[in-house]
């Protein structure tokens, strides 16, 4: 029995469609009583096709995201916004530029600050999330170490949004986009564990036989902060969505 609800898909599109009508009967929702959506939001592989079946549900459904709040999980640091590996490059090529979310309504790690004022940042992104009602709705994917964010092995249940120091693995995952380890950095920005916490409602997406092991394992192990993810057993309403691949548990 998973301590975790996990719902299995034929593919990758299929799942991120789900999660996309999901998404899309909260705005809806929301936007007839003239509400907010705070959505978090998540980079990498995994949420990119949730991203283009919302930028078709903009174009071809008339769904309106002027009233979101958006919050990322994470940015490296230092990282300039406009750099190839940035994530606020990712998310605007990939889903802002594409639908009607106010710029203002955006908010993303800053991986251009001076050391000396990242914990002020941080300090006001937990404000800034506080003060829009919470994440009614936080989008995830999960790493081989077990992090979710840049919530790395050892990350407490309860850490907020704070710089950290990224994992051997996760560097040596990302080394390709950098175009070896040597020039990825150290360093990032994240949510932490207890803001994810914190969301209504948490998506976590897997594809892939390499995420099976670490996803059998968030799912049944014990809970952890050497597997952050399986902090996710303690969330009322977290569902794992994976293809096929990503669901068998290897022998």
């Amino acid at each position: 029995m998973e301590k975790i609800k996990t719902l299995v898909y034929n593919d990758a599109l299929e799942g991120s469609k789900y999660v996309a009508k999901k998404i899309q009967e909260l705005i809806e929702k929301n936007n007839k009583q003239n509400k907010k959506t705070v959505l978090g939001l998540a980079t990498g592989s995994s949420p990119l096709k949730l991203y283009a079946e919302l930028i078709r549900l903009h174009k071809e459904e008339n769904l309106s995201f002027t009233n979101v709040i958006s919050f990322n999980l994470d940015e490296y640091f230092p990282m300039k916004p406009d750099a190839v590996q940035s994530y606020h490059k990712f998310m605007f090529d990939n889903l802002f530029n594409h639908i009607d979310i106010k710029k203002e309504n955006v908010n993303i790690p800053d991986g251009t600050l001076n050391e000396a004022n990242v914990v002020a940042f941080c300090n006001q992104y937990e404000s800034k999330i506080d003060a829009a009602g919470g994440l009614d709705l936080q989008i995830l994917g999960i790493g081989r170490t077990g992090h979710i964010g840049f919530n790395e092995p050892g990350s407490a249940e309860n850490s907020i949004t704070r710089m950290v120091v990224l994992n051997d693995v996760t560097r040596t995952d990302a080394a390709n986009d950098f175009g070896s380890k040597e020039n990825v950095p150290v360093k990032a920005i994240t949510m932490g564990v207890g803001t994810i916490l914190k969301a209504k409602q948490v998506y976590l997406f897997a594809w892939g036989e390499k995420k099976a092991s670490i996803v059998a394992e968030s799912i049944n192990g014990a809970i952890t902060d050497q597997v952050p993810a399986t902090f996710l057993q303690k969330h009322k309403n977290t569902t794992f969505i994976l293809d096929k691949a990503a669901s068998v548990v290897p022998a």
